[in-house]
């Protein structure tokens, strides 16, 4: 590291999604070093126009499911290679690998062999709070320190791995919705003010879609026989919305459906309630103060098989960062139209269930830090506080 040129920092990212981060991460970092530092690794085209230099391009890894990894398998492992020769060679002042598991810590893990000198940064750990807690006391070995999403991950990494692992915050909380958009939201699509408007979101997945689409249908027609009034609303992504838009033709309640970005944040802050998918979309509501209910299925066998491998009391993350059942879920056989249009049915009025959630959401937004300073430049902190270790124990 000099004076001039600023310290060494290399980020590994596997698709697009770490690609944002990444590029939240260099911009916050350029910003509180004046610009003084250089940045090498693997990154999307957001990270490219912050400045990096990409060993390949990230498309080559940027892979889901068997179907697509297995055919590429000798150029995944050719990229890997390339990836820890450069850290290696280079030897940079940190490495931050981002999310992509399967492979950003397969590289960690080899970088630390060959180049132990090297402190290696995880931002977005792998859940193994919810399935695999023997693997934090593995990636111990390799890492430095862990920036998690969530504020219960450093008492987990702490307590199970002795991991130093800091709360730097979750990327929704830079992209909650504008304010008064809910408000232009509705005056748009001819919604009146006082209506009761459901957001319904069957996920992100082809085999979730399918699987969920005609119950959520069922459960809005039985909450439109109690509320004519209601609107619904259901956010998409591009590869699933023939499916959306095709099941959603079919409902005795006519949907809006809603691809735009922007246009699905705007949908959140119109919204009175949600019925969702698992995932992290509940985080993105709470974020939102959206009350919910959330629905899963998949496969019966499947699903047993996820039962006896969980290790944590709910699939909601709202829940397990209140550390309290405040969302209702209900899961394969639980799932049905009646259980859902009931839970729901009190969260789209004005009534004490809807209050309470509201109160909720606001303890969680508390806990995660939304009214302070965003998650990358926390994030670009956690960094610089590595370098500043690591510049301390340098021989002078």
């Amino acid at each position: 590291m000099t004076a001039a040129s600023g310290p060494h920092i290399m980020l590994v990212a596997g698709e697009p999604s770490g690609d944002v981060l990444g590029a939240d991460l260099m911009q916050a970092l350029k910003e509180m070093l004046g610009g003084q530092v250089r940045f090498s690794g693997v990154g999307g085209p957001l990270m490219q126009a912050e400045g990096i230099t990409s060993v390949f391009p990230m498309t080559d890894i940027a892979v889901m499911g068997p179907r697509e990894v297995i055919p590429r398998l000798p150029l995944i492992f050719r990229r890997m290679k390339q990836t820890i020769d450069h850290a290696v060679a280079h030897q940079p002042d940190v490495m931050v690998i981002i999310d992509s598991p399967d492979f950003t810590h397969i590289v960690a893990r080899r970088v630390k062999r060959r180049a132990p000198r090297i402190p290696i940064i995880n931002y977005v750990s792998p859940s193994v709070w919810a399935w695999r807690r023997g693997r934090a006391r593995a990636m111990a070995k390799y890492l430095t320190r862990v920036m998690a999403l969530l504020p219960f991950e450093p008492t987990f990494f702490k307590a199970e791995a002795g991991l130093d692992c800091v709360y730097v915050g979750h990327p929704a909380i830079e992209r909650l919705p504008e304010q008064g958009s809910g408000a232009r939201f509705r005056a748009s699509h001819g919604i009146a003010p006082e209506a009761p408007v459901l957001l319904v979101l069957p996920g992100s997945r082809t085999n979730e879609v399918r699987r969920l689409l005609s119950v959520f249908g069922e459960t809005v027609a039985r909450l439109h026989a109690a509320l004519p009034e209601l609107r619904v609303v259901v956010p998409t992504v591009p590869h699933v919305r023939d499916a959306v838009i095709a099941a959603a033709k079919a409902w005795k309640v006519p949907a809006l459906i809603v691809e735009d970005d922007m246009e699905k944040r705007a949908a959140f802050d119109a919204s009175t309630a949600a019925l969702a998918a698992s995932g992290t979309v509940s985080l993105e509501l709470g974020l939102a103060r959206v009350p919910m209910v959330i629905g899963y299925r998949i496969d019966a066998f499947a699903g047993a098989i996820v039962g006896r491998m969980l290790k944590v009391p709910s699939v909601v993350l709202v829940n397990l960062i209140l550390d309290r059942p405040s969302v209702r879920e209900f899961l394969q056989g639980a799932c049905t139209p009646p259980a859902l249009a009931q839970a729901l049915l009190p969260l789209l009025g004005n009534t004490p269930q809807r209050a309470r959630a509201l109160a909720d959401l606001d303890e969680m937004r508390s806990l995660m830090g939304v009214a302070g300073e965003p998650p990358s430049r926390r994030a670009a902190r956690a960094v610089l506080e590595v370098l500043a270790t690591q510049a301390l124990r340098k021989p002078q």
